[in-house]
């Protein structure tokens, strides 16, 4: 059975049990903050569990897609270890439970994969007589093949009963599979959440109980397919082979370079699916984790020699292997090369640089009278420049060093929240005022806004800080600011990139709450703002009035950007895949996928084609659809956000389809005028249209027409002619500069024979350090040539000029200082930089730098005898 036979067989199975199929949630959950990525099955279903949920499901079935990076270390090296997975999982939410769960589980194993029983082995927990009564009389499984085990092995969370936390807990049970291999492979296990901790090994039941079950995919074809590791599945084999290809390299499975292989593939793998859903490698957060998993990919590849990016290669392939659950991974393969390529190229210059830094660290703790190198020290060359602390350690024992092991494990561990996969399981069910909201009004907050802009609505709920309040009143300070929610509302709560409505309520006896924003969160809309007259308690009518104008500007500029996007794909291609937006009145942002700059006339072609399409007045229209039936007719979706079964597509004329929650138009005629700001890089493989609709686009093009009359009227020319009478005057002024460059350098150049009979002897080399005014880095080259030139050998020189608030140095030696004394001038200006707040560098013979601190020019003088001392003797 392939692994997509696989991921279908268990789907399908589970929905002949009844189960209502989801789909998988994004890797990165926009609204869950106690996690960085989605780490199993059950985390989408966080509020289902606590009864919180969707009412109409009471059991589901799901293939999802997780990251987990606690066992990195592990990946590569061991059979089943992974950072991205996919797992099975069926769920139950007051439903099945126990009896239900461990039948259907071995119906599957036994009767739908055909696996032999006598293969199969189980775990209960100590104390689950009831588990292990269903397994041995029910099932028929003997006692010999079911092990009791204690809380730490199958508790969910682990040791809950003693050490805790409070909260939902339960015993488990783990189905083992006995391959060809010396050891078992967990290939399932059933969570029995039944009971609530209250205290130290006091457990209540609960009065609804629930099922979670999960499945390594991976690891269970692994299993059906008779291979020994994940690695060696249809899924995953063709990516290793590729990663050898790349590298042309044959793979050794039993090699280390074989681990680092399999690293490689696995974390292609992450990486291709994090970028598609618009993580970006960075220092904090999910894009931490991403950075980590490229750099130790790349580091793998520096061990096997490869010194060129090489990962960007794999997307490809790895997109391919997943086509099948996932094709829409493959238009974002452009994209995710582009990102990937230019973190490689960035990390391969940090780490030659890394390198360097090493060695000038083992130096300074051999001069400072030691043999311990720093351990934050050697954190923060493996952080910034990403070199192992395996690497730190076996280069300094090679100079007779030590690293400082603790302290680099102390500041690794201060440093490792933000790489974590996962909270404190606690906080996966942590209950705030919503949540009690939520079981008084389960359907949440009605949004009217499509249809109107103002209705009546009644208070349901009102919150300051923390908590839900009895009622909210005019006043002083923070005690007038609330967040009311109501039954129903026309208010547009943010998302989607749309900004959310502002407005009034008004209630009675004079009540008038100025509403600054509108959030959506847990399926209400919460309108923020202040009391400023009059107060209000739940149960209330209240009147809400969207600022009607500035709905009506939101709704320009996001009818706008759809029709950007279509621009964008005719001009660009299909690849330019929108990657975020934010839409404000009459101005939008917008990211899309594209490998270089768009080009002015190319922006100009785009701009040109959405004031087109708004001169053809097309109709907007919306409808509301299965999500695969939106699918099927090419509804465009943004990759990264989770959507419901039926969603909302919005189309306009005959070229525009997309799945869209935010308010539109009637026909984008009303979008008026559509004028581009700028455009711009914001990440690799990601470019960013800033645009202006309607009013703020005419106060823009006729800000823009005053500005070029203006300048016309200054040139004495017609408007016409402006820009070539620019161009005549910037070529003149070149001209001009040259001349006065050219007068310059001769009158510099006579100085030379000054400067060399100026010079001082520093430890037998001739030394010229002086302030050139404002003297450019090509004019100080030029004097250093001639004066090296000159003088023959035995020579240094130190430039340094500051040239519009900016400093510029230039340090140079004479070839025989280079090869006789190893005089190294980018080694140098690296002790002198800083001083001005710069850095640079450069060969050994010539080097340059900058720096931003033109006070500090003179000291840098001063000091280069001593400085140069010590480039001499080092």
């Amino acid at each position: 059975m392939t692994t997509d036979e696989l991921r279908q067989s268990y789907l399908d199975f589970f929905v002949s049990k009844g189960c209502v199929l989801k789909p998988s949630d994004v890797l990165v959950p926009r609204d869950d903050p106690t996690v960085l990525f989605t780490p199993a099955g059950m985390n989408q279903f966080k509020r289902e569990f606590m009864g919180l949920g969707d009412p109409t499901f009471k059991k589901a079935v799901t293939c999802q897609k997780c990251l987990r990076t606690g066992d990195i270390d592990n990946v590569g090296r061991t059979a089943f270890h992974e950072t991205f997975f996919e797992m099975l999982g069926n769920f139950s939410f007051g439903d099945y439970f126990k009896r239900e769960a461990i039948h259907w589980a071995w119906e599957y194993l036994t009767k739908i994969l055909k696996i032999d029983p006598d293969r199969l082995s189980v775990t209960v927990y100590l104390d689950d007589d009831e588990a292990f009564a269903i397994w041995n009389n029910e099932i028929g499984l003997p006692s010999s093949r079911i092990t009791r085990m204690d809380e730490a092995d199958n508790f969910w969370p682990a040791s809950a009963p003693s050490l805790g936390p409070n909260g939902v807990c339960g015993p488990c049970s783990e189905i083992f599979f006995h391959g060809n291999g010396p050891k078992e492979v967990e290939i399932w296990n059933l969570v029995f959440t039944q009971f609530n901790r209250v205290g130290f090994r006091q457990l209540e039941p609960l009065p609804h109980k629930n099922i979670d079950t999960g499945m390594g995919l991976e690891r269970a074809a692994a299993c059906l397919q008779g291979v020994p590791t994940v690695f060696m599945t249809d899924l995953f084999r063709p990516i290793v082979a590729r990663v050898a290809e790349v590298l042309d390299q044959p793979y050794q499975a039993d090699s280390p370079d074989g681990v680092r292989m399999r690293r490689m593939a696995d974390h292609a793998r992450a990486l291709t699916f994090c970028i598609h859903e618009n993580v970006r490698p960075s220092n904090e957060k999910q894009g931490y984790v991403l950075r980590r998993l490229l750099r130790r990919a790349v580091l793998d590849g520096y061990h096997l020699g490869r010194r060129e990016p090489f990962l960007y290669q794999l997307p490809p392939i790895v997109a391919q292997q997943m086509s099948g659950p996932y094709p829409e991974v493959v238009g974002s393969v452009p994209r995710i090369q582009a990102v990937i390529r230019e973190e490689e190229e960035d990390f391969l210059r940090n780490l030659e640089h890394g390198m360097k830094l090493l060695e000038d660290t083992f130096r300074k703790t051999k001069a400072a009278g030691s043999d311990v190198l720093d351990g934050s020290t050697a954190f923060k060359l493996h952080a910034t420049h990403g070199i192992p602390i395996e690497v730190v350690e076996s280069l300094a024992a090679e100079r007779e060093l030590t690293v400082d092991r603790p302290g680099f494990e102390a500041a690794v561990e201060e440093h490792a929240r933000i790489s974590r996969g996962t909270s404190e399981a606690a906080a996966v069910f942590e209950v705030g005022p919503l949540d009690e909201l939520k079981k008084a009004h389960p359907q949440g907050t009605r949004f009217l806004g499509y249809e109107t802009t103002r209705a009546t609505g009644k208070v349901i709920g009102l919150i300051q800080g923390p908590a839900l309040v009895d009622s909210v009143a005019a006043g002083t300070g923070d005690h007038a600011q609330a967040a009311i929610v109501l039954d129903q509302s026309p208010f547009y709560g943010e998302s989607g990139g749309q900004v959310g409505d502002t407005g009034r309520l008004t209630g009675p006896d004079g009540f008038l709450f100025l509403v600054t924003d509108t959030q959506k969160k847990n399926d209400f809309l919460l309108h923020l703002g202040r009391v400023e007259h009059g107060a209000i308690v739940p149960g209330a009518t209240v009147e809400a009035e969207v600022d009607a104008e500035r709905r009506e500007a939101i709704r320009r500029a996001h009818s706008a950007t759809h029709l950007l996007h279509h621009a964008l794909h005719k001009h660009l291609g299909e690849h330019a895949q929108q990657a975020g937006s934010k839409v404000e009145p009459d101005r939008l942002r917008f990211d899309f996928a594209n490998p270089e700059a768009v080009g002015r006339d190319r922006l100009k072609a785009i701009e040109a084609t959405v004031n087109n399409l708004v001169l053809g007045d097309a109709p907007i229209t919306w409808t509301i659809m299965p999500l695969d039936q939106a699918r099927k007719l090419g509804a465009m979706a943004l990759f990264g956000e989770k959507y419901p079964e039926n969603v909302r597509v919005v189309t306009m004329g005959d070229y525009s389809r997309e799945l869209c929650g935010g308010t539109h138009l009637d026909h984008v005629s009303q979008i008026g005028v559509f004028a581009i700001l700028s455009e711009e890089s914001v990440a690799a493989g990601t470019r960013r249209i800033t645009a202006l609709t309607g009013r703020a686009a005419l106060d823009y093009l006729k800000e823009r027409d005053a500005v070029l009359e203006e300048i016309a009227a200054t040139l004495k020319v017609p408007v016409a002619q402006a820009p070539a009478r620019v161009a005549a005057l910037l070529e003149e002024v070149k001209t001009l500069k040259k001349q006065a460059t050219q007068r310059k350098s001769a009158q510099t150049l006579g100085s030379i024979d000054s400067f060399l009979n100026e010079a001082v002897e520093v430890d037998g080399v001739q030394l010229v350090a002086r302030v050139i005014d404002g003297g450019t880095v090509e004019e100080m080259r030029q004097l250093c040539d001639v004066m090296r030139k000159k003088a023959g050998e035995r020579l240094a020189i130190l430039l340094g000029s500051v040239v519009e608030g900016k400093v510029n140095l230039v340090a140079a030696f004479t070839p025989d200082l280079v090869a006789q004394r190893k005089a190294n001038a980018g080694q140098w200006l690296k002790i002198l930089a800083p001083i001005v707040g710069g850095g640079g560098g450069g060969k050994p013979e010539m080097a340059t730098a900058g720096g931003k601190l033109p006070d500090k020019l003179p000291e840098v003088v001063r000091r280069a005898p001593e400085t140069l001392r010590d480039v001499l003797s080092s």
